[in-house]
């Protein structure tokens, strides 16, 4: 699926679309809609549902869904072409994210391959001149067949103490290794962008990357409802600097991207299926760079049930439910120019996360500061809902 702007429909859709149960939003004319999509068709379910959010707290949101009618808002074509700022039309709705009063929250380093990047980050201080020698070193260490170890056992216990009295302390090893997983705010409700639209990187940031992940809707009971994709925009040189720094280098303006749709589980799709999933991620620059990487979910070190657990539960409580990124292995390490420096995104990448169950993520990446500004919050929803008496 080569990127491109603005995405096709058809690279949106998952394998198989009449067999799948989609839930998204829309910015129509009167305000945001949740919509199903029927035949290449948006349907506007939201006089039945009105947030994405209601609709995890059912019992069986995909059977919901199904038998939801509503009006057609148009084709998905025409509604994917008019998403991008550039495009757009009044009387044409445009693409959202799928999600709304959910709070983003993700897990860190659940993948062996991104636990060294991690470390190697660390080590560099956020310098990307200084990785490959360090890349090299941690592997002289301890090798780089690591996909057996499982967190929080006595076999990485003792590797960890290893690393340690050799000098190779990191807070990533008591994650990477330990019992208990990084679980982080990656943004705040209705924060996050849809697909066809602009991605943020802080402008002060020389060495950033995507991060393509599967994401989670969980309803606030913490029953897993449906799957969707995600870029959990990174800035490699913020946090290596500093850990502390983890919010300045995740959190910024338009730095989340969800959909294009969530697929609600069902007896086609379920939680064991996005166990087995496998995340391609493409880049495609201005200045001729392509990229292509695959990720797959079976290496992941953090079951997402254990994940759920760790996140909510008698000691954490989401009354508004929660979206969970479940983590990347995607390691940069490529390089775009000099030989050494890796990869840093540029102006104007297009950068598609696809796998055949989920259909395609596609953003185009700019300075968050040069995205469109986060202006429509919660107030903003119920009041507009509300007035269109949806509630």
């Amino acid at each position: 699926m080569t990127p491109t702007w603005p995405p096709a429909a058809d690279t949106l859709l998952p394998a198989g679309p009449e067999r799948s149960a989609l839930v998204g939003r829309v910015m129509g004319p009167e305000g945001p809609c949740v919509v199903t999509v029927r035949g290449g068709r948006l349907i506007d379910i939201t006089a039945r549902v009105a947030t994405v959010r209601d609709l995890a707290e059912y019992d069986d949101p995909a059977g919901f869904v199904r038998d939801c009618d509503g009006p057609d808002l148009g084709s998905l074509a025409d509604i994917a072409a008019c998403t991008p700022v550039e495009s757009r039309r009044p009387e044409t709705p445009r693409l959202l994210s799928p999600i709304d009063l959910q709070p983003i929250k993700a897990a860190g380093v659940t993948f062996v391959v991104s636990l060294m990047e991690r470390v190697i980050e660390e080590r560099c201080r956020g310098d990307a001149t200084l990785a490959d020698r360090v890349r090299e070193q941690i592997a002289g260490h301890i090798g780089t067949d690591l996909a057996a170890l499982q967190p929080g056992s006595v076999e990485t216990a003792r590797l960890k103490e290893l690393l340690v009295a050799e000098g190779w302390w990191s807070q990533y090893l008591e994650v990477g290794l330990g019992p208990d997983a990084e679980i982080f705010t990656k943004s705040a409700p209705l924060a996050s962008v849809g697909t066809a639209t602009d991605i943020g990187v802080h402008p002060r940031s020389t060495w950033n990357n995507p991060e393509p992940e599967v994401v989670l809707l969980i309803s606030s009971a913490g029953r897993a409802v449906g799957a969707c994709l995600g870029n959990d925009v990174n800035l490699r040189d913020f946090e290596g600097r500093s850990a502390l720094l983890l919010t300045a280098a995740k959190d910024n303006n338009a730095s989340a991207a969800v959909g294009p749709f969530v697929r609600l589980f069902d007896d086609t799709f379920d939680l064991d299926t996005v166990r087995k999933l496998t995340v391609t991620l493409q880049v495609r620059g201005t200045d001729g760079f392509t990229l292509r990487a695959e990720s797959s979910m079976a290496e992941i070190s953090r079951d997402p049930d254990d994940l759920i657990r760790q996140l909510m539960g008698r000691h954490h409580q989401y009354p508004d439910g929660v979206v969970l990124f479940l983590g990347t292995m995607f390691a940069p390490v490529q390089d775009r120019a000099e030989p050494g420096l890796g990869f840093t995104h540029h102006i104007d990448d297009l950068v598609t996360i696809s796998a055949p169950a989920l259909g395609g993520l596609t953003n185009r990446v700019r300075t968050s500061d040069n995205c469109e500004p986060w202006q429509f919050g919660t107030a903003d929803l119920f009041r507009n809902l509300a007035r269109r008496g949806l509630l």
